[in-house]
């Protein structure tokens, strides 16, 4: 039982140094490519990621937080009827949906949709040597793979978080305005009247911290394949469950940091 739990802990210490290693780097060739000329990480490579992993999951991403507001205002509708408080559905998901599941639930989307991919993608390279490859060249992975991959995924998702936040925010208020009867104007009222700038600042600061964390581990995960096409699968299912664990975690830190500071 000792020799398990040691392991399991080994385990988790070299994962999350391996991550803060490749973060370390990634931010050093940020830093050379904004402060040295003759030093890019690649801008056309950079928007080409965030064309196939931010552009293509819109709809996605749509989808769910559509279904999410959907479901917030459907749920909560019984209890508050009863206090005879429907239109506070308005209050309720404003604040939900910007603070925790806007960011939340994109990010888990995103895993998904292109956390597995970048993985699948970067351990199929491994697979066919087309890494030493590089390295032959002296060219190094991080720079020309990593670094674009992180800075796309982090914008990526920033930027999903906002279109998820309005379409949650969007389709709670039809099903309240259109079918629990709650009147437009005060429906948009008490919107506008219980969030404010934190809310909205909170949960992009969330995102970008959780797109931070998908690419790391994705590219974590990819670059350190071995064992051929089953290696390939395990890193992808590794990066699904590792991230939404680590995503999970890091927003029970956020929260409760974010209370003690009063930001609530």
């Amino acid at each position: 039982m000792i020799e398990h739990w040691g392991a399991l802990w080994m385990g988790v210490f070299e994962f999350l140094g391996g991550i803060t290693g490749l973060l370390l780097d990634v931010f050093k060739w940020i830093y050379r490519s904004i402060f040295y000329k003759d030093i890019q990480f690649g801008r056309a490579a950079t928007v080409g990621q965030i064309v196939r992993i931010g552009f293509r999951s819109i709809g996605i991403v749509c989808l769910v937080c559509g279904c999410i507001g959907l479901i917030l205002a459907f749920q909560m509708e019984p209890p508050l009827a009863t206090f005879g408080q429907t239109d506070k559905i308005a209050n309720i998901v404003g604040v939900a949906v910007l603070r925790e599941l806007g960011p939340l639930i994109s990010a888990i989307v995103l895993t998904g949709f292109a956390g597995a991919a970048i993985a699948a993608e970067l351990g199929t390279m491994v697979v066919g040597e087309e890494i030493e490859a590089l390295e032959a060249q002296a060219l190094n992975p991080i720079r020309f793979l990593a670094v674009p991959r992180v800075i796309a995924t982090v914008i990526s998702l920033v930027l999903l978080t906002i279109i998820g936040d309005v379409m949650a925010i969007l389709t709670a208020c039809f099903v309240s305005v259109e079918l629990l009867g709650v009147p437009y104007e005060l429906y948009e009222a008490n919107t506008l009247a219980q969030i404010n700038l934190s809310d909205f600042t909170t949960g992009l600061l969330k995102a970008a911290v959780f797109g931070l964390i998908l690419a790391a581990i994705a590219c974590y995960n990819g670059l350190r394949v071995s064992g051929g096409a089953a290696g390939v699968g395990k890193a992808t299912t590794d990066t699904v469950v590792q991230t939404i664990v680590t995503i999970v975690i890091t927003d029970l830190l956020f929260t409760a940091i974010f209370y003690q500071l009063g930001w609530n």
